[in-house]
This record gives structure tokens, sequence and C-alpha cells, in this order.
């Protein structure tokens, strides 16, 4: 069985179509909230990875899940009953869309590390199979309407994080403010000096509850060289990762 091991919890990934990579667990240790959350939805959460450092982070906070995929949904379900924090997890086996309309909880944070290829995209690549291609790409949660379920289910303090590429980063706030969300934090993360930015961390809240609407914008590099790490990333990620 494929697992990946961290400080405090292990997480099985063989049956979810996308493996555990950076962006999750740089989204999940990034996050910051203004007070500390008593619940939080983690929206598509594939392995169950950032439910899983939420939990870690906010030992006070229930945290629940969504996942669409049969199997990685059962996987979850087993990493969250397996982990130190399995009284605090949930997953819902269901779409986003499905769920924002059942439920009516509202969460103190939402975090999502959501399908980021965009649907107009050639995927007739014969090496992405189609679970893969559910997982990669936003036919099955366009931004709009993971943005729409985001606003119905936030509460009116709440925080809202996610990870896209840079590169969406204006398509993604046109959307975001027309549903009254402002952007409070911004970090836009590089492989090396060398390279540009292909990824940008976003915290959001709802406008009402801001007092600016300029965000607080940093830059992370994550390597100085191959397997050497900056020291922001490490402090970064230090409690979650074993070499680190």
């Amino acid at each position: 069985m494929s697992t990946f091991k961290f400080k405090q919890f292990e997480v099985a990934q063989d049956q979810c179509a996308q493996k555990i990579g950076t962006d999750a667990v740089l989204l999940g240790a990034w996050t910051d909230t203004v007070e500390q959350p008593l619940s939080i939805l983690d929206i598509g959460t594939g392995t169950g990875v950032i439910a899983l450092i939420m939990a870690q982070r906010f030992s006070r906070a229930q945290v629940d899940a969504i996942e669409i995929d049969d199997a990685a949904f059962e996987q979850t379900t087993s990493n969250f009953e397996n982990s130190p924090y399995g009284d605090r997890l949930y997953c819902y086996h269901a779409s986003f869309q499905e769920f924002y309309e059942e439920v009516e909880e509202r969460y103190d944070l939402i975090i999502s590390n959501p399908p980021f290829f965009d649907g107009k995209l050639n995927r007739n690549d014969a090496m992405i199979d189609v679970k893969r291609q559910q997982a990669r790409f936003d036919d099955a949660l366009p931004f709009e309407e993971l943005v729409y379920g985001v606003y119905k289910l936030l509460e009116t303090s709440g925080t809202f994080a996610c990870i896209i590429p840079s590169d969406r980063e204006e398509e993604f706030l046109k959307i975001t403010s027309h549903f009254q969300f402002v952007a409070t934090r911004k970090t836009y993360v590089r492989g090396t000096d060398a390279s540009a930015a292909k990824r940008v961390l976003l915290e959001f809240r709802f406008r009402e509850s801001v007092t600016t609407t300029e965000p607080s914008t940093s830059h992370l590099t994550i390597e100085k060289s191959r397997h050497i790490y900056t020291e922001d990333y490490i402090d970064l990620v230090k409690d979650f990762y074993l070499k680190m």
C-alpha cells in the first residue's frame, strides 16, 4: 500500500487519483484564521491530507470533508479513522453541489485545493485516466460553483482559503468579488528563485467583515536547489513533514 507518513499521522493513497503533493500541504500549513475555528470544511478532500492537517493544527475543531470519488471516499474515511483525530473528522460522499444545496450548517473555515486545469484543455492524452481527469480538471467543480458554495456555507466572520494557479488569479478574483469576498492574504509560490510563481495561496473574508480591501502579500520560494529547501518553506511545513 502506498502510504505517506507525516509526523502525527499517516495517509494511505493507493486508491486516490491525485496523490499527496506540495500544494495540499502548503495550503494546510499556510492557512490562517482570525479566531480558532470550531468548524472546518475541506472541499474535494482527495486523500484527506488537508483535513488531517486542519485537525492537527486546530485541536478544538470538528473537521468535515467532501469527496465525490467512490474509492477516494473509502480511503479517506479509513485515513480519518486511523488518525489520532478520528472523533473530530467526517467525510461526506457527495459532490460539493449536492452538499451545499442540502446542508444548512455554516463553517468558520472553508479550505480547498480545487481542480484547476481549465476544462477547455485537450484531455485526450491516454496517460490521464478518467479518475485523474476528474480530480485535476475543473469540469466537475468550476470556480464559479466552488465560490458560490462557499458563499452559502461560510460564517459571516469566517475564512475561505485555497490554492490556484497564479495565471488564473485574475479570473478567480472577479468571481470572488461578485460574491462579496475580499482577498485578505496572498502568497505567490515559486519552485526556485529562478522560476516564475506557478501557484498563489489565497485567503478571503466577506467584505462586510474586513476594514481594508488591500491584501497582505508575500512570496515563498520552496527550494534553493534540488532537495535543498529554503528556511521559509521549512518553517512553514516543519510541523508535518518527517524530515523537516
